[in-house]
């Protein structure tokens, strides 16, 4: 969850300060789980069908933002803002028929962004054409069952393995925004460009399966998005509003990457 640029826009104050924390408290819970790649080896895990088939899966997490703005000179206002956009944190543990797939995945990332907008008179309101950028990190890890080490006979090591990975990179915004004081009418369209993350670098340990820890590196990109939103006063002291906000997931299904070795 970012903070809101738009919102920004239409506040009239010269210096503006916002800043919260949203707690989230996903309840997922997974029933009736087969493991269907039984067979003892590092693509299939080992048959985990005697284990649990029906785990919690999703953990709680806090999203902070905060934003400051300022005008710089009549009509012209710039926001700085700091959120953390992309996030997931996925736990069902490794006790369970689907932990060589996943036993714990978390993501984490960092937006740092500039946005300023321009101000001007239109019909019985005013306008504002929005634009600006920003620079995200994106991080996170995942750890999964790669072979049961009681059928493979790994003896004290867990069979566990673990994937590393965190990059970077910048994106940009533009938008326009609309409002009659009047009527207390305020609405707004603002597109986010995709952030393409080219030089994902990270670790793939497999040191609990009896290999190495390797460098690996990759590429991705963070999907693009636009978002609307409306309000206006319906009878005093009262506001309706709504937004809807579009997000193209096809750019990020998979995040593919090799070992540093195959580099060329």
């Amino acid at each position: 969850m970012a903070v809101t640029t738009s919102t920004f826009c239409f506040d009239p104050g010269q210096y503006v300060f916002e800043s919260g924390v949203t707690y989230v408290a996903p309840d997922r819970t997974l029933k009736n789980v087969r493991d269907t790649q039984t067979g003892v080896n590092a693509i299939q895990g080992g048959n985990l069908n005697n284990r649990a088939t029906s785990v919690g899966e999703t953990e709680s997490y806090f999203v902070p933002r905060i934003g400051v703005k300022a005008r710089l000179v009549e009509g012209v206002d710039c926001v700085a803002d700091y959120s953390q956009p992309w996030g997931a944190h996925t736990k069902p543990g490794s006790n369970w028929a689907g932990a060589n797939q996943n036993i714990e995945t978390k993501v984490n990332s960092h937006n740092y962004g500039l946005t300023c907008s321009y101000k001007f008179d239109l019909g019985p309101g005013q306008a504002r054409i929005i634009g600006g950028g920003f620079y995200q990190e994106v991080d996170g890890f995942k750890e999964r069952l790669v072979i049961d080490p009681v059928q493979a006979g790994l003896g004290t090591l867990t069979g566990v393995g673990r994937l590393d990975l965190e990059g970077d990179g910048y994106g940009w915004r533009i938008g326009a925004a609309y409002e009659i004081p009047e009527y207390a009418l305020r609405a707004s369209l603002v597109y986010n460009s995709q952030v393409k993350l080219d030089d994902i670098t990270g670790t793939l340990d497999l040191r609990q399966v009896g290999q190495t820890l390797e460098n690996v590196y990759g590429s991705a990109a963070m999907p693009d998005s636009i978002e609307m939103k409306i309000q206006s006063g319906i009878a005093p002291d009262w506001l309706a509003f709504g937004s809807v906000k579009w997000t193209d997931w096809s750019q990020l299904q998979k995040v593919r990457f090799l070992p540093c070795r195959d580099y060329h």
